[in-house]
């Protein structure tokens, strides 16, 4: 009888990473964080960001979200007036003085997919906008493009404000990225907090303004997705943006 083998040694098991805590910035009921919704929607329509009651934002809370009500000027708006929902229900669970926002459907889904994201803008800013009407994405025309995930911000394909079709195309366009541009529409831009979600909005605008401006001038210079890389590891490092 011939002599058995020796057995291999067991493959160690892979670890397998939970994933990550949802980024929960409060209670439904919390007075503060309602306000400070009603705040940064008045700072939208301050800063040029956007017009009249086109944008909306909503917050991540144990409940589900806090988001904007539909149709309402920032300025008769009150911690009262922002609508509460589920993550697992549409319009017809939630509590609050008037309807929540057209674009709860995009809220809705990306608070839900992406546990990363405390808060989500939504906002109708000039150049954004302008890029969005010609269908083109945000190329790497500025190192500072890198703090969105990536080597580009997209531009997700057209649909019907409110629509699951515009809800699905903005998903797609948010893999692996913080912010997309709308077709025809407008952007969104996300974040851990309210905050850094307000800051990601703003800073989206200024680089889709200077690459309009690049445009003018002749083809811009597109950075390598090496660079890119490069740019990520070094604000990995230093932990710029948070």
């Amino acid at each position: 009888m011939s002599p058995s083998r020796p057995r291999k040694p067991a493959s160690p098991a892979k670890a397998v990473s939970a994933p990550p805590a949802p980024a929960v910035l409060g209670k439904a009921g919390d007075v503060a964080l309602r306000q400070a919704i009603v705040d940064a929607c008045r700072g939208m329509n301050a800063s040029g960001l956007n017009q009249g009651t086109s944008g909306n934002i909503s917050v991540r809370v144990a409940e589900g979200m806090l988001i904007t009500p539909s149709s309402t000027p920032y300025d008769l708006m009150g911690p009262e007036t922002i609508c509460a929902m589920r993550l697992d229900a549409g319009p017809e669970a939630a509590t609050g003085p008037k309807a929540p926002s057209s674009e709860w459907r995009f809220h809705r889904d990306i608070l839900a997919a992406r546990p990363e994201f405390g808060a989500v803008v939504h906002a109708h800013p000039a150049h954004c906008t302008a890029l969005a009407i010609a269908r083109r994405p945000i190329p790497a025309v500025h190192y500072m493009i890198a703090l969105f995930g990536g080597d580009d911000v997209r531009c997700a394909p057209y649909a019907t404000f409110g629509s699951q079709a515009l809800s699905d195309h903005a998903l797609a366009a948010l893999e692996g990225r913080s912010a997309c541009l709308l077709a025809n529409h407008g952007m969104i831009a996300c974040g851990p907090t309210l905050a850094r979600a307000m800051a990601a909005a703003v800073e989206l605008e200024a680089l889709a303004r200077q690459y309009c401006a690049a445009l003018a001038l002749g083809a811009p210079h597109v950075l390598t997705p090496a660079q890119i890389a490069d740019t990520q590891a070094e604000i990995a490092r230093l932990g710029y943006g948070k």
